[in-house]
């Protein structure tokens, strides 16, 4: 049993900084588990991966330490509660490495008039690297492309696209969620839509796969991460990815939803809006594919999304090379093999009454939400306007 009268100074602080680390690692295990929407909670969603190596480090650290012989089983206590939260994040992350069977099938057809390509690339709008954003995607060459943060310096930037991708449905913005959409297909009934906040566009569409019959249904979203600096909820981001999901939930057709999500894949709310969607994620089984953050190869987890209805199958999934933002660009080729839908969805998570029940309570709370800080904005052009 460690003397800590007799240790040294630095093997006392030693000591301390570790149990300090591993109450900090099990509270940031512990508040996810909470479903309050504030920003300072929800942020703990996103760095499962980096909570386990600080399980793992301070597990190691106890045991040289010596915990196990701390008086009153103390020690042996944080040790298991560590190694439980060890265990829990393994969880969480599992579906999303190559250790478990995939979601989604690989590709069984060659015939490229049934396959669809496409790219998601957030640019970082202060991002000056417009031509090295333009020559990854010129050269992965997909059929449809969306990127986000993009003003009108990134409209010209990559209106070259223009000349391979015909159909195009943009917003440019200038406040960091301006939208630019390219494609070789056709499209349809090609929308920009404001769902909650009326500064954050999606795009709703339907593109023609090159067999000129079938029809694919898309949705592109970037919603506000929950940040002090963007949103101080989760709550709007919740309700535009669930209110999505419901007006999938409402048709049968083929189906794409991709964009950043600002939101991970292993989140609640993810989960439950796949269940209520019926779409399944390409990533599980094939791997993380961490696209944030690009300049922080120990701080990184998935943030850029594509979801996919039962009808597809992946012939090619990849991270795309560093573009100068702090995503890095996905890409995707998917396969429309309806003969296997069937069979797919028996992989799908299905909703019950309770996930219906939560998804219309977290749309309603969304609506809410932007109607209080609308007023409120308004109080504020009224008290500058007297």
């Amino acid at each position: 049993m460690p003397d800590f009268d007799s240790l040294p100074l630095w093997l006392t602080l030693l000591h301390g900084l570790t149990a300090l680390l591993a109450v900090a690692a099990l509270v940031a295990t512990v508040l996810p588990l909470l479903r309050q929407t504030a920003w300072w909670i929800r942020v703990f969603d996103f760095p499962r991966l980096q909570i386990v190596g600080v399980l793992l480090v301070v597990i190691l650290g106890g045991l040289a330490l010596g915990w196990t012989d701390l008086p009153g089983y103390y020690g042996i206590g944080l040790l298991v509660a560590l190694t439980v939260a060890v265990l829990y994040q393994g969880f969480r992350i599992m579906p999303y490495t190559r250790l478990v069977s995939k979601q989604i099938g690989d590709s069984t057809l060659s015939d490229g008039n049934r396959h669809l390509s496409l790219a998601m690339m957030n640019v970082l709008q202060y991002n000056k690297q417009g031509r090295k954003a333009l020559q990854v995607l010129q050269e992965a060459d997909p059929d449809i492309i969306m990127a986000v943060e993009t003003d009108e310096w990134w409209y010209q930037q990559l209106k070259p696209l223009e000349e391979t991708h015909p159909y195009t449905c943009h917003e440019p913005l200038d406040n960091t969620y301006g939208l630019l959409f390219f494609s070789r297909l056709k499209l349809e009934s090609c929308e920009i839509k404001y769902l909650l906040d009326d500064d954050v566009p999606s795009l709703h569409a339907r593109v023609q796969l090159p067999d000129g019959r079938t029809w694919v249904r898309i949705y592109g979203l970037h919603p506000k991460p929950p940040a002090p600096a963007e949103s101080k909820t989760s709550t709007k981001r919740d309700a535009e990815l669930l209110l999505v999901g419901k007006t999938i939930d409402k048709k049968d057709e083929p189906t794409i939803v991709f964009g950043d999500m600002n939101d991970v894949a292993w989140s609640h709310t993810s989960e439950l809006f796949r269940r209520i969607s019926g779409l399944m994620d390409p990533r599980v089984g094939r791997g993380l594919l961490p696209t944030f953050h690009a300049d922080y190869s120990l701080l990184r987890w998935p943030l850029d999304h594509v979801f996919v209805s039962a009808d597809f199958k992946v012939d090619d999934m990849e991270r795309l090379p560093y573009v100068g933002s702090d995503h890095f660009p996905i890409y995707i080729k998917l396969s429309y093999e309806p003969h296997d839908k069937e069979e797919q969805e028996e992989n799908c998570e299905e909703a019950d009454a309770g996930d219906h029940e939560e998804a219309n309570e977290k749309i309603k709370e969304g609506f809410e939400e932007e109607d209080e800080e609308e007023a409120e904005e308004a109080a504020k052009t009224d008290e500058k306007g007297s």
